[in-house]
């Protein structure tokens, strides 16, 4: 049987985690934002 969806933790964190969001300047923006909007977790929760 073929499951639709195999979740990789670690292409998850490279993609979206907080390190890949401190290498763009837009990425950084993102966090920013998301720290003035109160968000206690910042990167992907793995």
């Amino acid at each position: 049987m073929h499951y639709p969806r195999r979740n990789s933790r670690i292409k998850r964190a490279r993609k979206q985690g907080f390190r890949a969001r401190m290498r763009t300047p837009g990425g950084r923006n993102i966090l920013r934002r998301q720290r003035a909007a109160g968000r206690h977790r910042i990167g992907v929760a793995m």
